[in-house]
Parts: C-alpha cells; sequence; structure tokens
C-alpha cells in the first residue's frame, strides 16, 4: 500500500530560508513564474507586472515563513501563485479606480494669489512637509505605490517600519492643517 507524500511544511521552508535563503528564493522563483506570468498576462497585464507581483508575493511568503506566520496546506508554488492571483486583483481594482491624468494636469494655468499665510490647498500644506514625509505621502497617496516600494525607497528594513513613518507624517500633514483653522477634511 502507498502512502500519499506530503509537501514539505512551513518549517522546511523557514530552515531552507535561514540556511540558503538565495538558492531558496531562486527555486521558488523558478517553480512559480510560469503560472504567475500567464495568469497576469490572461488578465490584461504586462510581463512587468507579472514581475512586480511575484516579487510581492515572494516578500509576503518569505516574511510569513520566517517569522512563523504561515500553515502550509499546499505546495509553496500554489501558494505563491494564490498570493499573486489576490495581488493582481487588487492591483487591477486600484487602477480601475485611477482618473487619467491630461497633458493640462502637468501645466495647470497659475491660480491666482491667495492672502499671505493662507494656502491655497491640500498641496501647499504637503509642500511644508520635511522631504521625506512629503516623498512618502505623495508616493503613496498621489502615485498610488505600494508600502513595500516605499519601504525599499527610503531604506526601511520593513513594511511595518514603512506603515508607521507614513502615519506619522500624516499626523504632521493633519497637525499643519488644524493649527491653520481649515477645517478636518483629511
Amino acid at each position: 500500500m502507498m502512502t500519499a507524500v506530503e509537501p514539505p511544511s512551513a518549517t522546511h521552508w523557514r530552515q531552507a530560508l535561514l540556511t540558503d535563503r538565495d538558492k531558496t528564493l531562486e527555486y521558488l522563483y523558478t517553480r512559480t513564474w510560469p503560472a504567475v506570468r500567464q495568469y497576469i498576462k490572461q488578465q490584461q497585464g504586462t510581463e512587468e507586472d507579472a514581475k512586480d507581483v511575484l516579487q510581492d508575493a515572494m516578500i509576503i511568503f518569505f516574511e510569513k515563513v520566517v517569522h512563523d506566520r504561515l500553515v502550509l496546506t499546499a505546495a509553496p508554488a500554489t501558494y505563491l501563485t494564490a498570493i499573486g492571483k489576490n495581488l493582481w486583483r487588487q492591483e487591477r481594482e486600484k487602477r480601475s479606480r485611477q482618473i487619467p491624468l491630461s497633458p493640462a494636469d502637468f501645466c495647470p494655468e497659475p491660480a491666482p494669489a491667495e492672502p499671505a499665510g493662507a494656502p491655497a490647498d491640500l498641496l501647499e500644506f504637503v509642500q511644508q512637509l520635511g522631504e521625506k514625509c512629503r516623498d512618502i505621502l505623495v508616493q503613496f497617496y498621489y502615485f498610488g505605490q505600494r508600502l513595500d516600494k516605499i519601504a525599499l525607497r527610503h531604506g526601511y528594513r520593513s513594511i511595518r517600519s514603512a506603515t508607521v513613518q507614513k502615519f506619522k507624517c500624516l499626523e504632521q500633514l493633519r497637525k499643519k492643517v488644524s493649527h491653520l483653522s481649515i477645517g478636518n477634511f483629511l
């Protein structure tokens, strides 16, 4: 009588990632890439989209495995493909809500002058923030950049660190707005 072979557990993958991270990630990437690429192309995505999605899925998988927060019930490639599908659905939803920009959006006509000390809009409040806060908020809210990419861009060790910094920057912005009695529209 033959017994079914169970797939390696999350503990196995944790040990493999801790022992030889590069080789293990490369193995997982090559096993998962064809399925993720095919799915995203079928869903009107590009190869570049597929690379981004798989990279994000790998980061999620890595963090869950290394921090012992994953119970595998399927092969890692299956799990990574499922993460990739979910990430791509979220990305497509986000893209469908974005308003396309026209050339006029990049070169707007000058606004009438405001009285000194009264910013015309939220952008002026954002301009008053420090460079790092301004960049984080603009990248996240205006360009829709994901926090993992912001964390990488600013050298944060984790997505959580970038989330905390974004929250602090948003609080700074809220304080600026409320101090000038413009109102709480954030």
